[in-house]
């Protein structure tokens, strides 16, 4: 395993992390991920009810806490209540007290902002962050699909409180490639570093979908993302990075990860797995480093498939917010 500083920060995580947003309840995980020297870890209160965040709480019991970066985050609902969603001191306080109780910890060591509150004024939020960080329950502050305009009043509003606002997680991979324009490079100007969410494409980099049959118990046989990408033409296009995988001698998968791990803003690839091989096999594409012959024909073979229009980050509109 190698690992990356986070931004202009002195925190390093593993180059591959791995999320429990679908796959928490999948035994071996974990474990598979500390025998591969993965350390960084991401959750969120929200997913599956508070259940992702228990099963990390779990599987950490007996491991060295320091050993840890533990990434959870606040923002989408975790409860009817009206405050019981969004970015408002009362919910961000409130949420983080119960993820520090599902993961076991006294302290989360970067707490992520998910998605940014057109509702709550950002000064607000940023305040109960300063109040938390020098109550030590965080250590470090992030965001995750904020647009460039949103993470420069972060900044902002974290100089202003002394927050230490380090990292964004947007959705990033050969096929998304939304951030580059925008996000990236004022990433870059303030500081901030990226972990790379979804960068096998909910799977589809990986070549699991094909002939476009999708496989049963795969994300593609339900209800999600992968769904809008299994285009018959796209997967045909995506069946032919395996010829370039097999000539740099990686796994679609560790080519599709690898290729993340090439952008100088990224510290870590976040991933998923459905197995503890997976997790074993994906923990491989750190410290690969691909030619400028093989970027060249990823590129060529994607083509028009590759989407950057900066306008599209994942972020909820303002009704919805």
């Amino acid at each position: 395993m190698e690992y990356r500083r986070v931004g202009a920060s002195g925190l390093a995580v593993s180059e591959i992390a791995y999320g429990n947003w679908l796959t928490h309840g999948v035994p071996g995980c974990v474990a598979a991920a500390l025998d591969a020297g993965i350390t960084t870890f991401h959750t969120a209160a929200a997913w599956d009810g508070g259940a992702a965040e228990a099963a990390f709480g779990k599987a950490f019991a007996g491991v060295r806490r320091d050993d840890l970066v533990l990434c959870t985050g606040v923002f989408w609902p975790e409860g009817p209540g009206p405050n019981d969603a969004g970015l408002s001191r009362k919910h961000v306080i409130a949420s983080l007290e119960g993820s520090l109780r599902r993961l076991r910890t006294d302290y989360v060591d970067v707490y992520q902002l998910l998605r940014f509150d057109y509702r709550t004024p950002v000064a607000e939020t940023f305040l109960a962050l300063s109040d938390l960080v020098r109550q030590g329950k965080i250590r470090y502050a992030g965001t995750s699909e904020w647009t460039a305009e949103q993470l420069l009043q972060a900044h902002e509003a974290a100089a202003r409180y002394d927050v230490p606002l380090i990292a964004n997680q947007p959705h990033y991979s050969m096929l998304w490639r939304v951030p580059e324009a925008q996000v990236m490079p004022v990433g870059a100007r303030i500081g901030v570093g990226q972990f790379a969410s979804v960068p096998l494409a909910q799977g589809v980099l990986t070549g699991k979908y094909r002939n476009g049959r999708i496989p049963a118990g795969s994300r593609g046989a339900g209800p999600s993302s992968a769904r809008p990408l299994l285009l018959p033409e796209l997967l045909e296009r995506v069946a032919l990075l395996r010829g370039v995988a097999d000539d740099a001698g990686l796994t679609m998968a560790q080519l599709a990860l690898a290729w993340t791990l090439q952008h100088e803003t990224v510290a870590a690839a976040v991933v998923g797995a459905s197995t503890p091989e997976q997790v074993t096999e994906n923990a491989k594409a750190a410290g690969v480093r691909l030619d400028l012959d093989v970027l060249t024909r990823i590129d060529q073979l994607l083509g028009s498939f590759v989407q950057t229009d900066p306008r599209l980050v994942w972020s909820p509109p303002a009704q919805l917010s």
